[in-house]
């Protein structure tokens, strides 16, 4: 039987998603059993990581297993070796592979090759681990998603990929305020908004950040250059001005509405000073459910 993959959050059906927003919030306190005993996981990262390889690393311990750091000197992914033949020697080892990569045809490669699930924990295309957490944090602040309107404010980015994707799946509706050239993937909006059409909900682009916030519920940022980036970092900056979200962008949104960033944060570009501490940020809460959520999803991916 082939293995399941966690590429992308399209590779979940909708109740997979509940799921895991569910379990996850249930393994914020619940360790037993411990589904990944006798188990090791690889985790091949080509970037570097603070949340992501922490996470990883103690949700794995905490399900019993153990982990195996791979970087990027010691394998070489397509270069030292072909990203194929990487799948089919880890597969032999192994019982699922982590996988942070510069390329998502990378991962698709060591999905197409390996025989064990591999799981995204980022590529140039998605982030759905992320996005399973920040579900999870909305889901905890909030306790639905039906009514609840998402406003990504930056770049169309992975990160807003999979949110955008997660957030319809689940019920809530998403809008993305971008400036021009740096909106959502033409072909992957479709995909959003017929999903959010299949899920009562509504997916909508736009280039002004107040028509994005005013109303909304969660008000996400990320920043404005991402790793690969870095040559375009001062056209970014002069594009992305007036897309910081600050104090007075948020008093536009919902008296109640929660204000999320999947960090690291630049203080004075995507957020004004103080936004991290500001009292209706829960980033924190949202960087302590990378944990939880992943922690659901290799029990998902080792226990079918």
């Amino acid at each position: 039987m082939k293995p399941r993959h966690l590429l992308s959050i399209g590779d979940l059906t909708p109740d997979e998603l509940w799921h895991l927003i569910e379990r996850g919030h249930e393994l914020r306190s619940n360790l037993e059993p411990k589904p990944l005993a006798g188990k090791t996981v690889a985790m091949l990262f080509e970037k570097p990581s603070l949340r992501t390889r922490v996470s990883f690393d103690v949700g794995v311990r905490q399900l019993g297993g153990h982990s195996i750091y791979l970087g990027k000197d010691e394998v070489g992914l397509g270069g030292r070796e072909p990203v194929a033949d990487v799948a089919r020697v880890l597969s032999r080892y192994v019982d699922a592979v982590i996988a942070r990569t510069f390329s998502h045809q990378t991962l698709q490669e060591l999905a197409q090759y390996g025989s064990v699930p591999i799981i995204n924990a980022l590529s140039d295309v998605e982030h759905p681990c992320q996005a399973l957490a920040d579900l999870q944090t909305i889901f905890e602040h909030k306790g639905c998603f039906e009514g609840l309107t998402v406003a990504f404010i930056g770049d169309g980015n992975n990160v807003a990929t999979s949110l955008s994707l997660g957030a319809v799946y689940a019920g809530a509706n998403f809008v993305i305020a971008s400036p021009k050239g740096y909106e959502l993937p033409t072909p992957f909006f479709h995909i959003v908004q017929q999903a959010a059409l299949d899920h009562g909900a509504t997916a909508r682009q736009v280039n002004n950040p107040q028509d994005a916030v005013e109303g909304a519920d969660v008000v996400y940022t990320d920043v404005w250059v991402s790793m690969g980036n870095e040559a375009e970092t001062q056209q970014r900056l002069r594009d992305f001005h007036g897309y910081q979200v600050n104090s007075k962008l948020m008093e536009l949104a919902n008296p109640d509405a929660i204000f999320m960033h999947d960090l690291p944060a630049h203080r004075g570009e995507e957020i004004s000073d103080g936004m991290l501490e500001h009292p209706q940020s829960v980033v924190f809460d949202q960087a302590e459910n990378r944990l939880h959520a992943q922690k659901a999803a290799l029990e998902f991916l080792l226990t079918q």
